[in-house]
């Protein structure tokens, strides 16, 4: 027998697999059930979640907006320490799913629920990232995942399920049952079916966001970024919020066919999986952002950000945003932006960004030093004590296993 319940707080997007876990829910655990949809900018289907939420007879139901707080308050944090997951992976999905777990927990204070749900399946990432974050944020909390206590194994048990109980069930451009998708205003993300052998190109109907480079214009653009501790605040000179500039990248990387991805990486449950990203305004913020942080940042602080970087991103990977490493890690890294303010310029065509101008006034780079030119400020003879001093621990060690001379 499942565990008592009285109301829980189910992460609801309306798609195919929560939909089923709503009938699921109230089957099995014979409780109130409270939706929360978060609008992170994944497209026109929220307000068909609410539809579809009162025609299960669901009476609290929460479609909120969080867009601006995505950004603001997770998406540039990350940005900051330059994230990416095993060299690649901009952690579009792992990065939403803090924000959605706080939520939830939130309304389940608010409505009095004692429980909260997910629709993650047991093979992945996400009900790590969502469970652990309900547990930092509520010890006492009780979580439901439906994945790990039904007997509905597979996508075909899922579509027979649905259609026993006349549950809508979505379609794909070719009229049949999607992929996993998962998309918000950083990415989407492209999961199973026609992407499970890795030894396979995708399949056109895999990309939403981006044109192939192949019809990309065949005329570059330019644009420019603006910056202010760290976050891009302008666009061509124009002051935006944090998500309307997210948006407006999104736009002009699609349109040039920039920010594909084709990855098979570890998940954090052991297994490897292949995905297809799309993130096209931050692989552009991305470049842009190392351009200002080149000159501002000085050689020990880059170097310093760069060694902790995998280690930050392997903590967003694997659910730890609310761990006291991951905070402590955001400490140094927001420091160490204080003085990363000014403009960055991009050329963007055919799936590539270029940096062709940068400038800051808090600028570290010194023409007066670094000029192939006379100067007045720099003495070449200097760096012969320089070398030899760096040089005698290596010395001491030749003469002291080499002999000196081989």
């Amino acid at each position: 027998m499942p565990e008592k319940v009285k109301k829980v707080v189910l992460a609801y997007s309306g798609g195919l697999d929560t939909s089923i876990i709503l009938k699921w829910l109230y089957e099995t655990y014979a409780c109130e059930v409270v939706t929360f949809t978060a609008d992170l900018g994944q497209g026109d289907e929220i307000e068909s979640a609410r539809a579809k939420a009162e025609a299960m007879g669901v009476t609290e139901i929460f479609i909120e907006d969080l867009r601006e707080k995505f950004v603001s308050d997770y998406v540039f944090p990350m940005f900051r320490g330059n994230a990416l997951y095993e060299g690649a992976y901009l952690l579009g999905t792992s990065i939403a799913r803090p924000l959605i777990a706080k939520r939830q927990i939130e309304i389940a204070a608010e409505t009095g629920a004692d429980a909260v749900a997910h629709g993650a399946t047991g093979k992945g990432n996400d009900q790590i990232r969502f469970e652990l974050s309900y547990y930092a944020l509520d010890p006492d909390i009780k979580v439901i995942s439906p994945w790990r206590e039904w007997n509905l194994s597979s996508r075909r048990s899922l579509i027979s399920y649905a259609e026993k109980h006349e549950i809508e069930i979505p379609r794909d451009r070719r009229g049949e049952a999607p992929f996993s998708v998962d998309s918000n205003l950083l990415h989407t993300s492209s999961e199973g079916k026609v992407l499970e052998d890795p030894s396979l190109e995708p399949d056109d109907i895999v990309y939403q966001r981006t044109v192939d480079p192949k019809n990309a214009p065949d005329r570059s653009i330019e644009i420019e970024i603006g910056f202010q501790s760290g976050d891009a605040v302008s666009l061509d000179g124009t002051r935006m919020s944090p998500a309307t500039i997210l948006g407006c990248l999104n736009e002009l990387g699609g349109q040039n066919a920039i920010g594909r991805v084709d990855l098979v990486e570890n998940r954090f449950v052991g297994m490897k999986s292949r995905g297809v990203y799309e993130t096209p305004g931050g692989t552009i913020l991305l470049v842009a952002h190392r351009a200002i942080e080149s000159l501002t940042l000085d050689r020990g602080s880059a170097h310093l950000k760069d060694e902790l970087m995998p280690r930050y991103a392997e903590l967003i990977y694997d659910g730890f945003w609310f761990s006291p490493e991951r905070e402590m890690i955001q400490s140094l890294i927001d420091e160490s932006q204080r003085f990363v303010t000014g403009n960055v310029r991009l050329r963007l065509y055919k799936g590539n960004v270029c940096v062709i101008g940068r400038q800051s006034p808090y600028s570290l780079y010194s023409a007066e030093h670094v000029t192939f030119e006379d100067d007045l400020v720099y003495d070449q003879g200097d760096a012969s004590g320089f070398i030899k001093l760096n040089a005698l621990r290596l010395r001491l060690l030749k003469r002291a296993r080499g002999g000196g001379q081989d």
